[in-house]
């Protein structure tokens, strides 16, 4: 009778054990996996954090730090629109247009050699013939272009153009000549296709590529140069940064409907903030966090219709639809519409861009006051 009782006893020392195994699994469980998810902000099982409010582009992944990129829009040293944007990845320099003068080529060497201390450019991407985006490219009698001050790897610029100006002769003549001194060159369209050694996507650095994106008016004819630009985007980890020229809307049309195009951390707005860029087609699909604006915020450079100047009334009503991060390069001061005169300063100044795929932030050599928030906007916009 008595080994009975102890063979029962030792059955049920047994079933206590197990139970508070089991008890102590599932505390254990509800604590690494859904107690301190929570506390991380994350979902339990999704593997993405919400910590940063950045929605992950394509989802489902963990956003984890890359190389370190810096992406710097450029004042170019006189107060007339133009694009420049110099980027920073690790020892890969990559440099997009040099407007917006030929002048100007001092401003962005200067610039430009405070981080690229070899002078080198890996990649240098011209968008268009114009000469807010080529001139200091071209060069003169006066100022060297920047193919001279440089040495370029590589060269990407436009498949098509109506240009037949002298400052796109000297573009070309410039490009040319730092291809026979070792560059090599490519059209966007030779990249998009991978065509001829090009390639539609280039490393950068850790978890950091540049992407070709293919334009309709690569192959087709248009009258409007600004549709021809070269079209691309850095992709970091998650956040994707749009860099579109002066592509038009009926451009940004075709952008859409021939690429999977991502939602963007960032978009260089099209065309300085043109009323004939940056449309909901495009804005719609990318739905930027942050805007930069290459211009001089109010001059009459090309409209004596204020609601017209860059950046107009239109393009911004449309952008800040989806985001008041907006950020603009120069100011116009002292401006006569009738005269079409004035004189400028910095508005942000030059603006910097830096990421590591998941820290992000943005300032401005002159200040970082959202355009929403400046008295230039208050009087002209709002």
């Amino acid at each position: 009778m008595a080994k009975r009782k102890k063979k029962s006893s030792s059955v049920l020392i047994t079933i206590v054990i197990v139970v508070l195994v089991l008890a102590i699994a599932a505390a254990a469980y509800w604590y690494f996996f859904v107690y301190r998810a929570k506390k991380a902000g994350e979902t339990p099982g999704s593997g993405t954090s919400s910590g940063s409010g950045e929605k992950p582009v394509g989802g489902g992944t963990e956003e984890k730090p890359t190389g370190e990129l810096t992406i710097h829009f450029l004042e170019l040293g006189n107060k007339y629109a133009g694009d420049c944007i110099y980027m920073q990845c690790g020892d890969v320099d990559v440099l997009i247009d040099g407007g917006s003068r030929e002048n100007s080529a001092d401003t962005i060497e200067k610039y430009v050699d405070q981080y690229c201390t070899d002078g080198v450019l890996e990649y240098v991407i011209v968008t268009h013939g114009h000469q807010d985006h080529i001139a200091a490219f071209a060069g003169n009698g006066t100022y060297k272009s920047l193919f001279e001050r440089y040495e370029c790897e590589t060269i990407i610029d436009f498949p098509r153009t109506n240009s037949t100006s002298a400052t796109y002769k000297r573009y070309v003549a410039a490009r040319d000549a730092e291809v026979k001194a070792g560059a090599v060159h490519y059209t966007a369209l030779q990249c998009y296709n991978n065509a001829d050694g090009a390639k539609r996507s280039y490393s950068l650095g850790e978890g950091v590529s540049m992407n070709f994106l293919y334009n309709y008016y690569y192959e087709n004819k248009t009258d409007n140069e600004n549709n021809y630009s070269v079209c691309m985007y850095i992709q970091q980890g998650e956040y994707n940064y749009l860099f579109t020229g002066d592509l038009e809307g009926e451009g940004e049309e075709y952008l859409v409907q021939y690429n999977e195009l991502p939602q963007c951390k960032l978009y260089k707005a099209g065309h300085h903030g043109s009323k004939t860029s940056s449309s909901d087609a495009l804005l719609s699909v990318i739905q930027p966090e942050y805007v930069c604006v290459c211009c001089c915020a109010g001059s009459p450079e090309y409209t004596q219709n204020n609601n017209n100047t860059f950046p107009t009334r239109d393009a911004l009503q449309r952008i800040m639809k989806y985001t008041d991060n907006v950020y603009v390069t120069t100011l116009a001061t002292e401006v006569d519409l009738s005269d079409k005169k004035w004189n400028y300063t910095s508005m942000n100044g030059n603006i910097v861009v830096k990421s590591d795929g998941v820290e992000f932030s943005l300032t401005g050599s002159n200040n970082t006051v959202k355009l929403k928030d400046t008295d230039w906007y208050k009087q002209n916009r709002a």
